[in-house]
């Protein structure tokens, strides 16, 4: 089992720290300086640390045993054993609380991008009152972790210990499953009327819900985990489904910022239009993920043409933060103003039956 679990977190782990440093290339590219990088980049740097804490400490629990003892098979404890039992226990709650801080601090990353998105008032509302639970939940599940399951606090890592809820946990892991996975679906609610409004083909607009949609794979985990912590708790299944689910939670809440990444070095197409290229600038309509650093909204409107004339049909609604940067630096801007000047004269006259009334007008634009 350890070797087989040591493989997994690698596998895992690698292909976290792929999608991460795919993000931060696209990110980098977008903003042009790593000091201009966000409260949520700096946040997911964070959470891959604490997943290698994870990472790391799981495979060595689980070599090891804690105070959570079968009561239909109990053992003969030696002091050996009891100090085995007592470092073990001390591990689980490492184990824990990196689990715990790497999940909620992927919620606050994709928080803080939905924050950045063009909601209406109301959705601005409810991406406030979502992270207001998701900041409640996490300091009502530590207060009650730290400060009330488990009394005095030390009983978490005594061998053996009378209280059920200093080795097992149960009411801690019940109130983890109730507000990990309902914060989980909320967030993945909040964008899905935003995305299904986007004026795109119908496909493209399937493909990015999907891509958000892709949450729901967390939360699979995320019950499974907590299946197998109840079920088998003396197994070691449990363990398995803690590194999936924080691998997945890392790996979802990056693939949006992959795109940029891929088009840069890979010269792909706009996700909306054609390839660009140094004479033809890329259109494309509003990006999920799209904004600068100033939090500006990228909807733009900027004309750049060769005739004054055309540019009635060469003005076009940029929304993606790659379309913008493309027209930086390959595009020369050009501003034209239009104005329409219109003349009119009138002739009348009252002294004679062949006079005639005659309106003459003048239209040009410059």
């Amino acid at each position: 089992m350890g070797a087989t679990l040591v493989a997994e977190s690698a596998i895992w782990y690698g292909l976290t720290l792929i999608v991460v440093a795919a993000r931060i290339a696209s990110r980098k590219i977008l903003l042009g300086s790593f000091k201009k990088f966000q409260v949520d980049d700096v946040l997911m740097l964070m959470a891959v640390a604490t997943d290698a804490v994870l990472m790391v400490t799981i495979n060595i629990l689980a070599n090891k045993n804690s105070n959570l003892i079968d009561p239909a098979h109990p053992p003969t404890l030696t002091a050996e054993d009891i100090a085995e039992r007592t470092y073990g226990s001390k591990l689980v709650l490492v184990v824990e609380q990196a689990q715990i801080l790497t999940t909620w601090l992927v919620k606050a990353c994709l928080l803080l991008m939905y924050s950045r998105l063009t909601f209406s008032n109301v959705q601005k509302l409810c991406v406030k009152l979502v992270a207001a639970y998701v900041a409640f939940g996490f300091v009502l599940m530590e207060i009650l972790y730290f400060a009330v399951w488990c009394r005095p606090f030390h009983e978490y890592w005594a061998v053996p210990t009378d209280n059920i809820q200093c080795s097992a946990a149960t009411n801690h892991l019940i109130t983890n499953a109730i507000l990990n996975i309902s914060s989980d679906l909320f967030i993945i609610v909040i964008p899905m009327p935003v995305f299904l409004q986007i004026n795109i083909a119908p496909k493209k607009k399937a493909i990015l819900c999907a891509v958000f949609a892709l949450g729901l794979f967390t939360i699979g985990a995320a019950i499974a985990n907590k299946y197998y912590s109840f079920s088998e708790p003396w197994g070691s299944q449990w363990t398995y489904w803690y590194i999936r689910e924080s691998s997945t939670a890392l790996i979802v809440s990056n693939v949006p910022f992959l795109w940029t990444t891929l088009r840069f070095f890979f010269r792909l197409t706009s996700f909306h239009g054609p390839a660009a290229s140094k004479n033809t600038a890329p259109q494309t309509l509003a990006s999920a993920y799209g904004h600068n650093a100033m939090g500006v909204n990228h909807n733009t409107v900027i004309s750049r043409g060769s005739r004054g004339a055309d540019l009635a049909d060469d003005f076009h609604s940029l929304a993606s933060q790659e379309d913008i940067k493309f027209y930086n630096d390959h595009v020369p801007l050009k501003i034209y103003k239009r104005q329409e000047i219109h003349i009119t004269s009138e002739t009348s006259g009252t002294t004679s039956e062949l006079s005639r009334h005659s309106r003459d007008r003048v239209s040009f634009t410059i």
